[in-house]
């Protein structure tokens, strides 16, 4: 596990997200509060993201009216995560976290099922840690 983790604030702007990622080469920040809890995790993917086109909704005509064949709600959200500005606008709320305690058994075999390059490490919320997959290679060299 490495314990010192690059993080980022929800507010942060998203150009300053894009430039921590690049100069550090890392592939995710997790974004933190000021109490140091996980709030949500921003990747190299999400920034991708917002450079896709907006797809628009299709559309059916019903007794002279247009019905939405996809909902407004999903429509209204990838509005906001593609024209974000911050990073709560295009973090990823719903993270997958591992406990400190888990075996790297258990690790390796959720990164590969998931397809998670970092995993956060975190206990009662507060982040302590990330585990990537440099950090389970490792695990294969024997120590002196």
């Amino acid at each position: 596990m490495t314990t010192e983790v690059i993080t980022i604030g929800p507010e942060a702007d998203i150009t300053e997200a894009a430039k921590i990622l690049l100069d550090k080469g890392v592939n995710g920040l997790p974004v933190v509060d000021d109490a140091g809890h996980l709030v949500g995790i921003l990747c190299q993917s999400d920034l991708v993201r917002m450079q896709k086109n907006l797809p628009i909704p299709s559309l059916f005509t019903l007794l002279d009216g247009f019905v939405p064949l996809s909902s407004s709600a999903l429509l209204e959200a990838e509005v906001k995560r593609i024209a974000a500005s911050k990073v709560s606008d295009a973090m990823s709320t719903k993270v997958v976290t591992i406990a400190p305690d888990m075996t790297i058994d258990e690790i390796a075999a959720l990164m590969v099922d998931k397809k998670f390059h970092t995993l956060p490490v975190t206990d009662k919320g507060k982040l302590l840690g990330i585990v990537g997959k440099k950090d389970v290679i490792k695990t294969l060299i024997p120590r002196p």
